[in-house]
């Protein structure tokens, strides 16, 4: 985004200053003081209760978590197109999981919170078991077993009016090889009257068909308590997870970047399907990832191909669940294919995340395919294209070998460190006071506005708010974030300035 969309240019002061010099040879005593004197100073102003509510907020310190074992798993499994992402959309009573009335919309196997009756567990969506697959279905099935292999108990869903066919018999022979608690839900059925369709699914020898409308809920609540039967206390796979859980690390970028390929890759398995066919992931898809000695949540989200008013269909429901992984991540990584120019599509999802105000990490892949002619010109885009952030860390990545994901971790602890911090109030009224001293606001109409206090009510991201005489003008809001970046380093996180102008009380 220009400077000039923003509202002009950004205020460029004449000569150099020592503020920073100043700022250090100021005690906290000191910075106390002076902002507790400019707080007072206040009181000879019109402020109104929301600025007295701003004023009394405090920080409140964060406590360590411990870990606790993670939540039993029961995985959802089935040939396409049975309504197995419909039924889990039921379960978690929100419509999380892509669903569209074509086969194979689900791909990858996702995981999601899950509560029935007081119990939680981790309910996870497969794609459709096929045993001949090839091609990208045959990796989907391949997701789908292992979702198998990590579950405690398995939900076998099939189309209830249509019976058993030889690719349901093929999932459950493949079943019987795992040796996990399988329950068979009959799907589609509405009414008594299709009962006569449930019980030849007997010879199966599953045990007990449990007859279910994943559309309309009916036979869902004998289902899940069956499986709450079966699921141990805590995951038999899972190991330790923080009580609040690991940082979210939300991965986006335009489809084919190479989202999926890193995940594996820092996964160290085939955790996400892989294809050339661009926009392979539907769905937003959660990994457990151990780097740089720490456990993160890394959510591989699909591929924005388009405006939103201009997607359709499972493309139009997936770009509002990535929408909704950003939103819910700390931290996004963005991902930009260094082979291609730098697009509008790269920018827009990079605002995605400006807009979320989630912590920002840039990661350029393929970065082994750069030659130095392409690297001259990648260079002038980011430059050109990318300048509001270039305060976000910069990693250069190969998802391929997994060159430099090493560098990932520090990147993304930084930008959380930033995105969390928080300036102390004394600290940040003498950076204002000595910055306005060294290069004082421009005289508008014959006035110029002073900045009277500054505080910092929120973090993740910070957000600080100034009082002032008048109104700054955005070029000089620009020149105060800038410095305000290059004291406290607020590498890799969006910081937000407002301004309150306020009135001289008048003398009654």
């Amino acid at each position: 985004m220009s400077q000039q969309a923003q509202g002009g240019e950004e205020y460029v002061p004449t000569g150099e200053d020592r503020v920073a010099a100043r700022l250090a040879e100021i005690t906290e005593d000191e910075a106390e003081a002076r902002a507790a004197a400019l707080r007072a100073g206040l009181q000879d102003y019109e402020l109104d209760d929301a600025d007295a509510a701003l004023l009394e907020e405090t920080q409140e310190d964060d406590a360590g978590l411990p870990y606790v074992p993670a939540l039993p798993v029961l995985a959802i499994v089935g040939r396409p197109n049975v309504g197995k992402s419909t039924l889990v959309n039921r379960i978690i009573r929100s419509r999380e999981a892509v669903v569209e009335d074509v086969p194979g919309v689900t791909r990858d196997r996702v995981s999601y919170p899950a509560e029935w009756n007081g119990r939680d567990f981790t309910l996870v969506d497969t794609g459709g078991w096929e045993a001949d697959a090839k091609g990208i279905h045959k990796r989907v099935a391949e997701q789908a077993e292992l979702a198998v292999d990590e579950a405690d108990a398995v939900v076998f869903v099939l189309d209830g009016l249509v019976g058993a066919s030889a690719v349901d018999e093929a999932v459950v022979k493949m079943l019987r090889r795992k040796k996990k608690p399988v329950l068979l839900a009959a799907n589609k059925i509405d009414s008594s009257a299709q009962m006569s369709e449930v019980y030849p699914l007997w010879n199966l020898g599953l045990g007990e068909p449990y007859p279910v409308s994943a559309l309309h809920g009916t036979g869902t609540g004998d289902l899940l308590d069956a499986a709450l039967k079966h699921l141990p206390q805590t995951a038999q796979h899972r190991g330790l997870v923080p009580l609040d859980g690991p940082r979210r690390v939300a991965l986006v970028g335009r489809p084919n970047v190479g989202k999926s390929s890193l995940l594996n890759k820092l996964a160290g398995a085939d955790r996400v399907v892989v294809d050339k066919v661009a926009g392979t992931t539907r769905d937003p898809v959660d990994e457990l990832v151990t780097l740089g000695g720490e456990q993160w949540r890394f959510v591989d989200t699909a591929g924005i191909r388009r405006r939103q008013h201009m997607a359709s269909g499972s493309e139009y429901y997936a770009m509002l669940r990535t929408q909704r992984a950003v939103d819910k991540a700390e931290v996004a990584v963005v991902l930009l294919a260094v082979d291609e120019p730098v697009s509008e599509q790269d920018i827009r999802i990079v605002q995605m995340a400006l807009d979320a105000g989630r912590a920002l990490v840039l990661a350029y892949n393929k970065w082994d395919l750069l030659d130095e002619e392409r690297r001259y010109y990648l260079e002038r885009e980011i430059e050109r294209d990318l300048a509001h952030v270039s305060w976000a860390p910069r990693v250069n990545v190969s998802a391929k070998t997994g060159w430099h994901k090493d560098k990932l971790a520090p990147a993304l602890q930084r930008s959380l460190e930033n995105w969390e911090q928080r300036i102390p109030t004394g600290r940040l009224n003498a950076f204002l006071g000595e910055l306005v001293a060294a290069h004082p606001h421009p005289v508008r109409g014959g006035k110029q506005p002073r900045i009277l206090f500054g505080t910092q009510p929120a973090t993740r991201p910070p957000k600080f708010v100034l009082f002032t005489t008048g109104f700054l003008d955005p070029g000089y809001r620009r020149f105060i974030t800038r410095r305000l970046r290059e004291t406290f380093d607020f590498t890799g996180t969006p910081i937000e300035v407002q301004m309150r102008v306020r009135e001289k009380r008048k003398r009654r």
